[in-house]
C-alpha cells in the first residue's frame, strides 16, 4: 500500500521569492509524499535570482521555477490542492479564488527578502533568513501525522506552525 501524495500550494503576491523558496524546500524534503507548487496573486513574471541562488546554496534544485498566477490552480484540470499556505501578508489578506476541493489553509508569513535594499550580501542574508524560517515550518509540517489528525486538530496545528 502506497502513502497518499498531498498537493501543497504556497502563495505570495509576486511569486518571486518566498513562495518559490517554500516550493523548492518542500519539493525536496517532502519528495514522494508531497507535490509542491507556488503562485502569486499578481505574479511579476520572473523569479528573483537571489531565491534561486539560495536554493542552490542549500543544495536544492533551482531549475524550472517560474513566476505564475494563482489562477492556474483555480481552473478545471488543475491539480487539486490539499493544503494552501500564504507566505506573505498581502496574499493572506487578498480575496483568493475558490479552490477545488476546499483545501486546508494557513498563513505562514515571512518577511519579504526581495524588499531588502542595500548590498548583495545583505540581500543574500535576507534570503537565507527567509529560507531558514520556511524550512523550519515545512519540517514541522512534515512531522505532522496527517492521516491521524481530524480536521480541527490539523487546522490548529497548521495555524500554530505559522505562528512559530
Amino acid at each position: 500500500m502506497s502513502e497518499r501524495l498531498y498537493n501543497v500550494l504556497f502563495l505570495c503576491t509576486g511569486n518571486t521569492a518566498r513562495s518559490v523558496l517554500a516550493e523548492g524546500i518542500l519539493a525536496h524534503l517532502g519528495k514522494g509524499r508531497f507535490r509542491a507548487f507556488s503562485a502569486g496573486s499578481q505574479p511579476k513574471g520572473v523569479v528573483n535570482p537571489f531565491a534561486l541562488e539560495e536554493l542552490r546554496r542549500a543544495g536544492l534544485p533551482a531549475d524550472g521555477f517560474r513566476s505564475k498566477s494563482w489562477d492556474e490552480f483555480a481552473k478545471p484540470g488543475a491539480p487539486e490542492m490539499d493544503f494552501i499556505f500564504t507566505v506573505c501578508d498581502n496574499a493572506a489578506n487578498e480575496a483568493c479564488p475558490v479552490w477545488i476541493g476546499h483545501p486546508m489553509t494557513a498563513h505562514w508569513g515571512v518577511p519579504d527578502p526581495a524588499a531588502v535594499e542595500g548590498s548583495d550580501d545583505g540581500k543574500r542574508r535576507a534570503f537565507r533568513e527567509a529560507a531558514t524560517a520556511l524550512r523550519r515550518r515545512i519540517e514541522l509540517f512534515l512531522s505532522l501525522p496527517l492521516e491521524k489528525l481530524d480536521g480541527l486538530a490539523l487546522q490548529g496545528s497548521l495555524s500554530s506552525i505559522g505562528r512559530s
